[in-house]
């Protein structure tokens, strides 16, 4: 019990704070059993573990170690700036006792290892950054930091609503992050992830120009210093998806808030323009291997329907067409391995 964050009802009998969890709704749950309320910050299958116990460190440390033993490469460690959260306070990003967990982390785990570690931090900056991958101060390789992703969200609705798309901006954005990143820190170089709409929607044209666009795109973030990550299917430029349903959808974090929001005043067509354009379930839908039912990515139900373009858009295809996206990022993997320039800059 005590892995797990707990407090007492308010006066009310309600939950302890007006704490909101990022899928929507109250972040605490209420326990019959113990007649308290638990913290989850996310799902209220997902409750948040007490960093404040010393036996959760050293459980998350032999569970790490357990991993490295068998002779995996690192970790991407989700949501870590929010482990060193002071709950009361309702402080859970960037808490006094975050740097202070992670070097105890490397110490205890991969630190001596020949290892690749990178946090997920949505609040990071590129000071925070700093601190995080400062190989001096011993904690992460790197993290993956989200503010170019956020330069179309809307400043109130967040990313339900989008903002147009401003180049200046963008570009003024990922140039801060090089430059700041430039003689000490590292840098995560990504357009979208399990999370994220697929980046040839957000950010390019996945119409018309969607192979000359992803392209551009995959030049562009492997001609910047740091380490690049390609997220599946970004590779033959999958794009997002359009359910005809919200039935359809299975993220948890679309459904809730379209429940949310729609009773806030929000209009089912406003609601799904927003998830379309950012809902994580863009990035979900099943890998497009081939022209096969469900793009040959299995032979049952998958959780997700295949995007209907998948008989347009597959490895087979890619692989077939050698000026196609899949090879030109090959080309671009090459040359970085060629010319430690592009990874390193100047």
């Amino acid at each position: 019990r005590d892995f797990y964050i707990w407090r007492k009802p308010a006066p009310d009998g309600g939950p302890p704070n007006d704490y909101r969890s990022h899928f929507g709704g109250s972040g605490w749950a209420y326990d019959e059993a113990s007649g308290e309320y638990y913290l989850h910050q996310f799902s209220v299958r997902q409750p948040d573990l007490n960093w404040e116990n010393p036996r959760v460190q050293e459980e998350i440390h032999a569970m790490m170690n357990r991993w490295l033993d068998k002779g995996i490469g690192g970790f991407r460690m989700d949501v870590i700036d929010l482990i060193g959260k002071e709950v009361d306070r309702q402080i859970m990003a960037n808490g006094k006792h975050l740097h202070v967990l992670l070097r105890q982390m490397n110490e205890a785990t991969f630190g001596p290892r020949d290892s690749l570690t990178v946090g997920e931090a949505w609040s990071a900056t590129p000071e925070d950054a700093l601190l995080y991958s400062d190989p001096e101060r011993r904690e992460l390789s790197m993290v993956f930091q989200f503010e170019h992703i956020k330069q179309t969200w809307d400043e109130k609705a967040g990313k339900w609503r989008s903002r147009p798309f401003e180049l200046p901006r963008f570009k003024a954005v990922i140039d801060k992050w090089q430059t700041a990143l430039a003689d000490r820190g590292w840098n995560s170089l990504f357009w979208s992830n399990h999370d994220l709409p697929r980046a040839v929607s957000k950010f390019g044209n996945d119409g018309e120009f969607r192979e000359v666009s992803a392209k551009m795109l995959a030049t562009a973030l492997h001609c910047l210093r740091g380490t690049p990550y390609i997220y599946q299917g970004e590779e033959i430029g999958m794009t997002n998806v359009r359910y005809s349903t919200i039935e359809e959808y299975r993220d948890i974090e679309s459904l809730n808030f379209y429940r949310e929001l729609i009773a806030g005043g929000l209009t089912h067509d406003e609601m799904m323009t927003g998830i379309y354009a950012d809902g994580r379930d863009n990035a979900r839908t099943p890998m497009q291997w081939d022209d096969s039912p469900n793009g040959g990515f299995t032979t049952g139900t998958p959780w997700l329907g295949v995007n209907p373009n998948y008989r347009e858009i597959n490895v087979a295809q890619a692989l077939a067409e050698p000026d196609s996206i899949l090879w030109h990022y090959q080309k671009l993997v090459a040359l970085r391995k060629q010319y430690p320039i592009l990874v390193y800059g100047d």
